[in-house]
């Protein structure tokens, strides 16, 4: 059962973590921030692979948890934001810029990552 989101630890050698409620990065797992996972406060790709829960068990997270989750995520956000010196329509300008090349982008970096 999911009881309150939280960033969850962080594992010094970024060893892959699947389930439970400990480790931040994690995947499939409950409260902590990861991907794949419900309850956590806001996704956070460790560079695993991705174990994901079915969306039954998502939906069935209480609302209160939800909206923990979600006041975390944005507070977290926010200081983030904050600590590179941007505001909330810089970060919403600089979205739709590259919402409209990430695609390109993403070409670009397959394209070079061969080539290295």
């Amino acid at each position: 059962d999911v009881s309150s989101p939280k960033h969850g630890k962080v594992d010094p050698d970024n060893m892959p973590h699947v389930g439970g409620n400990m480790w931040a990065g994690g995947t499939g797992g409950r409260d902590t921030a990861g991907l794949g996972g419900k309850g956590g406060p806001y996704r956070l790709d460790a560079g695993h692979r991705v174990y994901q829960v079915s969306q039954a068990e998502k939906d069935a997270v209480p609302e209160e948890v939800k909206r923990a989750a979600r006041e975390m995520g944005e507070k977290a956000f926010k200081q983030r934001l904050k600590e590179i010196q941007m505001s909330e329509y810089d970060a919403s300008a600089y979205e739709r810029f590259s919402g409209a090349v990430r695609r390109q982008v993403q070409s670009l970096r397959i394209i070079l990552d061969n080539l290295q």
